[in-house]
């Protein structure tokens, strides 16, 4: 099984990928280990001055003003863990809490959190044991980090509340770690504080996105071309020169996408033939414009996730040296900080559920316009077998259409919102994780728009008789068809296969098939 080694210098999007789909093993580095004593040296040299050190020997946010005596500190740890797991709501996706553990461990691990070597070892034990902690929908504010899905987490470390096992079943956390030899964790100074002060489940989920997003985009560039090819339309437009002009990157990627799909085909340039028409519509002629305004935007996402994955997110945190108002052994220093606010992850998980959402809007009018009669050059009704015997994709359409006004609602930004809370110590807080929840919802949403208009322009394609599509088209035609993605015919009139559609999407087939032909696309 593929290993990740977590150091003290962050951890990648594939490392991310692969602990939380993958089931990736995960081991500490050996200078992790030493950051993490080392830091620790300092936190117990504070810890033993009779100078109140917040985080350390104070209570936490509005009650950071009480200073804590030794002998209460450790059930202040744990009592902030158990007080903050007050998540409500369904369950979180198993993939998203080992994406949020796994992130929360690449800060632990940063030296910068005073955690021990033992709590970063017992985070690596429980996921590499398959355990993963009840999390709810609802409790993140997206500042001071994700605080009650990481309490949640947290309390497993502790043996408390409740896990899901590697067999899917949820049981008493302290079973599971009992059943896989791992001692529950004794918090100390600091810990349960470290272990919660992160903007790790919005990172996860930004992260995860961006994977998905990415081969979409490409299943876009796809679909717009299949689509163009059903309606006889013209591929003029796509001409690397056209775009060398509006010198937007994505934009010149998704063109030359389409135009590597459309290579070889009979059907394109039939705009002047029986019905001349000087311009596609904007749905067809458009679409590299808006896929690849997405794709730069999916490019500025990237950066911010590849700047995130390299930080270290906790308050209050320990650093080496300079001067504070507070000192350990070796001049280290503990000091609060901001970090937390996850407004730069906020905004590009907003950003990234607009752009997706115009994307699914191109898509399902290209679908509307392939079955009306009026607008599709000689296509069938709905593209049905018998029309009026039978009503085609008509529904289809529907669906396609309802998916893309739930896009739009979601594409209300959540970061433009901030609720106050601890008694307005938190005064303006990020709602990134709300973000992050919403942009799942619009990336499977996106497959299944992309899913009806695969489906849709595939049948079309096949109705073209006497003309031959390109290599490409008739590669994902009969990949799609071998997937199960088949239209209705004379003997065969049932409902559409749209989960077949969706499936051959979400899984990548429909790029795998096309670039049997084209080589890898952009």
């Amino acid at each position: 099984m593929h290993t990740v080694v977590v150091g003290t210098s962050g951890v990648t999007a594939s490392d991310v990928l692969a602990v939380a789909r993958g089931g990736a093993r995960i081991e500490l580095s050996a200078e992790a280990v030493a950051a993490l004593a080392a830091a620790r040296e300092i936190v117990d040299a504070l810890a033993a001055k009779p100078e109140p050190v917040y985080g350390v020997s104070t209570g936490f946010g509005a009650l950071a003003t009480r200073h804590i005596s030794q002998e209460l500190r450790g059930r202040l740890q744990r009592n902030i863990v158990r007080s903050h797991a007050a998540g409500m709501g369904p369950r979180v996706e198993r993939e998203v809490v080992r994406a949020l553990m796994f992130l929360r461990l690449k800060t632990v691990c940063s030296g910068h959190t005073g955690v021990r070597p033992e709590v970063a070892r017992t985070m690596a034990d429980v996921l590499n044991a398959g355990i993963t902690p009840v999390v709810h929908e609802y409790g993140s504010l997206g500042c001071s980090g994700d605080l009650a899905p990481l309490s949640h987490c947290a309390l497993t470390l502790m043996g408390e509340g409740e896990a899901e096992g590697p067999d899917g079943i949820v049981r008493p956390a302290g079973e599971l770690l009992a059943e896989h030899g791992i001692a529950p964790v004794e918090l100390r100074e600091k810990e349960g504080l470290a272990l919660l002060n992160g903007t790790d489940g919005m990172l996860g989920m930004l992260v995860m996105a961006l994977a998905d997003l990415d081969m979409l985009y490409k299943s876009a560039d796809i679909t717009a071309a299949l689509s163009l090819e059903a309606l006889l339309g013209t591929d003029k437009v796509l001409a690397p020169e056209l775009h060398a002009i509006r010198p937007h990157p994505g934009q010149g990627d998704s063109a030359a996408n389409m135009l590597a799909v459309l290579k070889g085909s009979q059907l394109t340039g039939h705009h002047q033939d029986d019905a001349p028409r000087v311009q596609d519509a904007y749905s067809v002629r458009c679409a590299p414009q808006v896929a690849g305004a997405g794709r730069d935007t999916l490019a500025h996402a990237r950066l911010v996730a590849e700047r995130e994955l390299a930080s270290a997110v906790d308050n209050p945190v320990v650093l080496p040296g300079g001067t504070s108002q507070a000192f350990g052994s070796g001049g280290g220093r503990v000091e609060s900080n901001g970090n937390f606010h996850g407004a730069p992850v906020a905004y590009v998980l907003d950003f990234l559920a607009i752009a997706a959402a115009d994307l699914g809007s191109i898509a399902e009018r290209r679908t509307d316009r392939l079955l009306d009669k009026n607008r599709s050059h000689g296509l069938p009704p709905f593209l049905a077998d018998d029309a009026g015997v039978d009503s085609g994709l008509m529904i289809a359409q529907y669906t396609q259409a309802a998916l893309v006004s739930e896009m739009k609602r979601l594409a209300v930004p959540a970061s433009a919102d901030s609720i106050p809370s601890s008694a307005m110590q938190e005064d303006h807080v990020s709602m990134g994780w709300s973000a992050a929840r919403k942009l799942r919802t619009t990336v499977g949403n996106l497959a299944r728009i992309i899913a009806v208009e695969l489906y849709a322009a595939t049948r079309a394609i096949e109705l073209r008789e006497g003309l031959t599509p390109a290599p490409a088209s008739q590669a994902v035609i009969e990949a799609a068809r071998s997937a199960g993605v088949r239209g209705p015919g004379p003997d065969r009139f049932l409902a559409p296969d749209l989960a077949a559609a969706e499936e051959f999407v979400r899984a990548g087939a429909l790029v795998a098939a096309a670039e049997t032909v084209t080589g890898p696309l952009r």
